[in-house]
């Protein structure tokens, strides 16, 4: 993973080693069917740049879009500040230390594939959160870390809370485009799956909604719902109740890892076939704080 990033960036899909099979694994990612409507997504091939106890097809891992700030500040090798805002799974309930939460072990991942960067992720998790509380605090939180990207775990209690899907998609999309005017990368991650939810009307609305947030606004969605299914479906146990336990935080970083690098290698590439989607124009003036 040691690779020189002026190689990986200008090689992009034809770098060779770990990160060759990050980029092999971009193709068909960027448009894929929701996991809440559609349960039988080809599996494909594992992707082979995953730990064995974390491997999940591309398919079912991850849609890719452009992160340009975060390519930037790669580029001119400065220190990347990521704010990991959401609720339990990132605040890291469940984990045996603090060094063993997703945000920390996230850290550690984006610093094995970019040893020349530092990396910088910070964690911002309320356990219970709900969509409308991330947002009412994101404006203080980037005030605080300045990140060039966000990645915001959302959408779990918002189903458990019964919050109704539409609401929780505005105020989704009003804080994505918020962040976007201030040019800020975000990667979203969905809700984690449990097989006593897999049913759930309400649940995978939420998870419907928060895939059509990231096409409509073209932002990278880590599908952590159909990751876990998967994982749970090949005997892998990521979690202990409903909870991640270690190994599911271990797979949790290293999943959106793997979203950040394949977006990045690919920041400007155009699946084909896929139409290109419109990021949305930043108001005029100072755009109104998230509700």
């Amino acid at each position: 993973m040691a690779l020189a990033l002026a190689a990986v960036l200008a090689l992009g899909l034809s770098c060779p080693g770990p990160l060759g099979a990050v980029a092999g694994d971009a193709a068909g990612t960027a448009e894929q069917p929701s996991s809440a409507q559609q349960p039988d997504l080809p599996d494909g091939p594992e992707s082979t740049a995953l730990s064995p106890e974390c491997r999940v097809p591309g398919s079912k891992l991850f849609t890719i879009a452009p992160l340009r700030r975060v390519r930037k500040a790669l580029r001119e090798r400065r220190t990347v500040k990521v704010l990991a805002i959401g609720s339990s799974s990132t605040l890291g309930s469940g984990a045996s230390s603090p060094a063993a939460s997703y945000p920390a072990r996230l850290e550690d991942e984006l610093e094995k594939l970019f040893p020349n960067v530092d990396i910088d992720v910070v964690n911002r998790g309320i356990s219970g959160e709900i969509a409308t509380g991330a947002a009412e605090r994101m404006k203080a939180a980037i005030a605080e870390v300045d990140p060039d990207l966000v990645v915001w775990q959302v959408g779990a209690n918002d189903a458990l809370a019964r919050v109704d899907p539409d609401a929780f998609s505005a105020v989704l999309n009003e804080t994505v485009q918020w962040l976007q005017a201030h040019k800020i990368d975000v990667v979203l991650v969905d809700p984690q799956y449990a097989a006593a939810l897999a049913q759930d009307d309400d649940y995978a609305r939420i998870v419907q909604a928060i895939e059509t947030v990231s096409r409509r606004d073209r932002v990278p969605l880590v599908r952590r719902f159909e990751a876990m299914r998967y994982l749970a479906g090949q005997a892998k146990s990521p979690r202990d109740g409903f909870q991640l336990s270690d190994l599911g935080y271990r797979c949790m970083a290293e999943h959106v890892a793997h979203a950040i690098t394949v977006s990045l290698i690919q920041a400007e590439a155009v699946v084909p076939g896929t139409p290109p989607q419109p990021v949305p124009a930043p108001p005029s003036g100072d755009p109104a704080p998230p509700r």
